[in-house]
């Protein structure tokens, strides 16, 4: 089954390891809304790059603020690494960001499945389809996320 075709998505090779993003699971805005307001592609792939080492313990704290909650700290980390992943996939034909796109977007989803508490959007985490790609869902939250002016936190 397949859904209409949304404006900035590209066309998969059939086949292979990746499932389709056929937005069938979810209302979710499409990619043109959801990241209208996202930062520049080389300029969130340092800021997320910048907060995982962050995470790791790789590197030193950025910002002067006190550490912030570290559930909501990973959950940031994971939605916006999720969402670079998936505009990194929009932009290319080849099948490998396509499925790092859906990878992470299924480790958000199971992080939100286990903090319901953190979603953002209106479809819930156990509303998903299993065994599908999650891109629709991080489109979702990404969206509420941003609506709520976290862009630069």
């Amino acid at each position: 089954m397949t859904g209409p075709a949304r404006q900035g998505d590209r066309p998969r090779p059939p086949g292979g390891d990746v499932p389709p993003d056929t937005g069938d699971e979810i209302d979710a805005p499409p990619p043109h809304e959801a990241y209208a307001n996202a930062p520049a592609l080389r300029r969130e792939m340092h800021r997320v790059l910048a907060l995982g080492a962050e995470r790791d313990g790789r590197g030193p704290r950025t910002v002067a603020d006190p550490p912030a909650d570290a559930a909501v700290a990973e959950r940031a980390w994971l939605l916006r690494r999720a969402a670079l992943m998936d505009r990194m996939a929009l932009e290319s034909a080849d099948p490998g960001p396509a499925g790092a796109a859906a990878q992470t977007a299924g480790h958000l989803l199971a992080h939100d499945r286990s903090r319901p508490d953190l979603v953002a959007g209106p479809h819930r985490p156990d509303e998903v389809p299993s065994g599908q790609s999650h891109r629709d869902y991080v489109r979702q939250e990404y969206a509420a996320w941003a609506s709520a002016g976290r862009l630069g936190a």
